[in-house]
């Protein structure tokens, strides 16, 4: 099972979409879905089942965000290259250097022990869990941009390996 293509074609991810995607402000705002999770979670403590609402919001705001944005296409810009980056490797799997393959999946994983945390700190309700959880849950993924720039810059190179 590739979970990376299946998170594509769960969030129905079409050249529209991931045109738009690749808009700065697209990227930028992407890493607020996890806090909104987070916050919705907590919410059950001042909402109790109502707290579904806002987690619905959130999670709409995931699938919204890389719609709502004009497609900008800006190649020096790092989120713009991030984002092609990312459908390169998606689309051109096995043409992408070993070492980048076996990064992104260790970049994808590393994300786990922070989503633990968070996870513990949102059950127990401490506050301070749940935001170090999403920060720890953050930075790798930040990384795997970051990846993906390097994907992107080989790519366009011509060095798919």
């Amino acid at each position: 099972m590739d979970v990376f293509r299946g998170a594509e074609r769960l969030m129905a991810m079409d050249d529209a979409a991931w045109a738009r995607h690749g808009n700065p402000r697209s990227v930028a705002t992407r890493f607020t879905v996890l806090p909104l999770i987070a916050l919705a979670i907590w919410s059950r403590v001042w909402l109790g089942w109502w707290a579904l609402v806002p987690l619905a919001g959130a999670l709409g705001w995931n699938w919204l965000n890389p719609r709502l944005f004009s497609a900008e296409y800006d190649p020096d810009n790092w989120a713009t290259r991030a984002v092609e980056g990312e459908r390169i490797f998606l689309r051109h799997r096995a043409d992408i250097a070993p070492r980048h393959r076996r990064m992104a999946v260790w970049l994808s994983m590393g994300s786990l022990p922070g989503l633990a945390v968070m996870g513990w700190g949102l059950w127990a309700l401490w506050w301070d869990w749940a935001v170090f959880g999403v920060a720890l849950a953050i930075l790798p993924k930040l990384w795997f941009c970051d990846r993906m720039v390097w994907i992107h810059a080989d790519w366009t190179k011509g060095r798919a390996t």
